[in-house]
């Protein structure tokens, strides 16, 4: 069994190793991915994958991070699909189409683009699956807009509170999201 998060309305699975969709071999889910992100670290090295799939269950972002050692890192999207190495600045801010403050545990927040920690293990593998309550290539302001998005990894956890980032420290892992042919 997975254990579940939940922070300020959103829900999150983590789970640690590979995303085995326990459940789906009696019953599968026809998933359709709408995004890929090949994830690369400071040195340009890959490190991961992160993809955006629609299932008959709704929209998910799967990050599967490579090479991080053990602990807990923020995650975020942000808004312009560039990552350029090392310092990975030209990501942008955070996706925040509301004008919201940041933080999962802010009143005024949170940013569309403000997720749950992840934890990584003494194995250095990860799977995060965290449901998204939007349409990434629709609306107002889409996700998968004209300059694209990018999904960053930082060097500590996010504190969930401060504005603009959650105190989260260095960006040390970047995708750009490529969106895929339906």
């Amino acid at each position: 069994m997975q254990p579940r998060y939940i922070f300020a309305g959103r829900s999150a699975v983590l789970s640690v190793g590979l995303f085995l969709g326990f459940g789906c071999a009696h019953n599968p889910v026809e998933q359709r991915t709408l995004a890929r992100a090949s994830l690369i670290d400071a040195q340009s090295r890959p490190s991961g994958a992160a993809t955006i799939r629609q299932g008959s269950d709704g929209i998910s972002l799967i990050v599967e991070p490579t090479g991080l050692p053990a602990g807990t890192y923020a995650m975020h999207l942000h808004q312009t699909g560039k990552c350029d190495a090392p310092g990975f600045t030209t990501a942008g801010t955070h996706w925040n189409p509301a004008g919201r403050q940041h933080g999962l545990a802010n009143s005024n927040g949170p940013h569309a683009g403000d997720f749950p920690n992840i934890i990584v293990t003494a194995t250095g593998t990860t799977t995060v699956s965290v449901p998204l309550d939007f349409e990434p290539a629709s609306g107002a302001q889409p996700l998968l807009d004209g300059d694209g998005a990018a999904i960053v990894i930082h060097a500590r956890p996010d504190d969930n509170m401060t504005d603009p980032s959650g105190n989260s420290g260095a960006r040390i892992i970047c995708g750009v999201f490529q969106v895929t042919n339906p």
